[in-house]
């Protein structure tokens, strides 16, 4: 067996530990709800999976809903209506979807009980903008957000100062209903505030922390007239703020955290053992600037093969700051600059969104190896210009290091593997 069929052995394995179907129905099997019929609401990029699990641990109990995902991911799930928005970036579907699914939860009563599944993506694909701000503003922020490369945290936290779903809203519409939600994260640390934008959880942010984020990033003369002015009145507290901690309607709301990163990484790293590789497991560490992470894992892979490791296991969210006006994303970006600093060296590494989906390109990533570097120049290619223009995807599509898989059903970030040859340890 290869390296690079090794190295993606071990990312299937990790996928399949945290696929949607198979968290959803594990977690509702093994602690059930509350007797009684129930309504599914499902958003994000695995929400046709999770429903799925869903509707196999519940049967009939479903009475109806709608599930959301991103384009391309959708597909039929018995009792259940499916919508397709986009994303990163929201589109009228959006807006649409989540009119829907406020309508559905306002329906419900006290007997009622909502089961709402999210996993990442979800922020997009929900969109109700407040009034006096519109569809057009939203779009126009959340690009200046990602182009500056800010993180998820302060994303969302624009993001729910400017919905009437997300941040709590959702639960507050389906209220007095009971309301259970089972999360797939994609989130640092977790945080169910922060899943999704937090549709069914208290959100301990404010309109001034949101005001910040935009001041932080240098956004806030390129935001939207609307954006700032909403926030700015919000900041003065002549707008309603989003629902806090101890609010008495969350008292009947309840959160699993279904699936993680870390279950991921710590399926990544037993594949590895049982395949006889010594691994350094480095957990989720990787949330600095995509190139540097990149550049930082070969720097560790000396010290590593001197100490007998074969494969070093990371994962973590990187970020890019959008410099140039190439195509790629954060995981190619990853690869790239870790096959720039590794010429000529016995070693592979793989970086690939869990998700299938790196950027706005069809890539999960890619897999890049010690041959990498001569092969684009073999090519004609000038490897430095490419990262230094945010333009790993031509480059790495033209040495066949690109990993396609289509969507996965799941999301919890970006895994990084780097198998390292020559150890002493090492069979390979």
């Amino acid at each position: 067996m290869s390296e690079r069929e090794t190295l993606l052995g071990i990312y299937r394995a990790a996928l399949e530990a945290v696929r949607g179907s198979t968290v959803v129905e594990r977690s509702l099997r093994a602690e059930p709800l509350p007797e009684g019929p129930v309504t599914v609401l499902g958003v994000g990029k695995a929400a046709c999976a999770m429903a799925e699990g869903a509707t196999a641990a519940l049967g009939s109990r479903i009475r109806g809903g709608l599930v959301v995902t991103k384009e391309g991911h959708g597909r039929p799930v018995s009792g259940l209506e499916v919508r397709e928005a986009a994303h990163p970036v929201p589109d009228a579907r959006s807006v649409r979807a989540a009119s829907e699914a406020l309508e559905i939860a306002e329906g419900l009563g006290s007997d009622d009980l909502l089961l709402v599944l999210i996993s990442g993506g979800a922020s997009s694909l929900w969109t109700s903008p407040v009034e006096g701000v519109g569809l057009e503003d939203k779009q126009s922020v959340t690009e200046l957000l990602l182009r500056a490369g800010v993180d998820i945290a302060g994303l969302n936290a624009v993001r729910k100062h400017l919905s009437r779903i997300k941040g709590g809203r959702l639960a507050v519409r389906a209220c007095p209903a009971r309301v259970i939600t089972l999360a797939v994260s994609d989130v640092r640390g977790d945080r169910i505030d922060t899943i999704g934008s937090g549709p069914t959880a208290t959100d301990p942010s404010t309109f001034f922390e949101a005001l910040s984020v935009l001041r932080g990033a240098s956004l806030v003369d390129a935001a939207p007239k609307a954006v700032r002015l909403y926030f700015e009145e919000g900041a003065a507290g002549e707008r309603p703020e989003t629902p806090k901690p101890g609010d008495p309607v969350f008292g009947r709301v309840q959160h699993r955290t279904v699936a993680t990163l870390d279950d991921a990484l710590r399926t990544a790293a037993r594949e590895a053992e049982r395949r006889g590789l010594r691994v350094w497991s480095r957990g989720a560490c990787l949330y600095g600037e995509a190139r540097e992470e990149g550049e930082g894992l070969a720097r560790l892979v000396p010290s590593a093969r001197e100490g007998g490791v074969d494969l070093l296991v990371a994962g973590g969210e990187p970020i890019v700051r959008v410099r140039g006006s190439g195509r790629g994303g954060r995981a190619q970006e990853c690869a790239l600059a870790f096959a720039l600093a590794v010429p000529g060296e016995p070693v592979a590494a793989l970086f690939a969104g869990t998700d299938g989906t790196d950027g706005p390109t069809d890539a999960a990533g890619a897999l890049v190896d010690g041959e990498t570097f001569s092969r684009a120049r073999r090519r004609g290619l000038v490897p430095h210009a490419h990262l230094d223009n945010n333009d790993a995807y031509p480059l790495l599509e033209a040495t066949g290091d690109l990993i396609r898989t289509g969507p996965t059903d799941t999301n919890v970030n970006d895994l990084a593997l780097v198998r390292i040859l020559g150890s002493a340890s090492s069979s390979g």
